[in-house]
């Protein structure tokens, strides 16, 4: 079973960057699918990247395709998301998923298995 923590949140201005970190424990990190969600106050958990196990395919929601990049080290265990021209609307919590069995291009929230607690991510001027 695989611990996440998320690492990286922030305030930060329209325009700006961040990049999240999450960073697995407690399994064989090579063997899960990554995703990133967000949620917004008083919206439903949404979907955002994902990666493959290899880290050789990803996949992205329409909203952040070109503003957004995942990425994986197998090696040092973790997942990144890399958030470049931030708009007021990335306002959310961020969280960072996996999963054993989930097709890559599958959004929905529940066929993930194991998740971090968050980490919120403000962008505001």
């Amino acid at each position: 079973q695989v611990q996440l923590v998320e690492f990286g949140g922030g305030l930060v201005q329209p325009g700006g960057s961040l990049r999240l970190s999450c960073a697995a424990s407690g399994g064989t990190f090579r063997y899960y699918t990554m995703g990133w969600f967000r949620q917004a106050p008083g919206k439903e958990r949404e979907f955002v990247a994902a990666i493959s196990k290899s880290g050789l395919s990803t996949y992205y929601a329409d909203s952040v395709k070109g503003r957004f990049t995942i990425s994986r080290d197998n090696a040092a265990n973790k997942v990144d998301l890399q958030l470049n021209s931030l708009k007021r609307e990335d306002t959310a919590v961020y969280y960072c998923a996996a999963d054993e069995y989930v097709q890559l291009t599958d959004t929905t929230s529940y066929k993930y298995a194991y998740w971090g607690q968050g980490t919120q991510v403000t962008v505001s001027s």
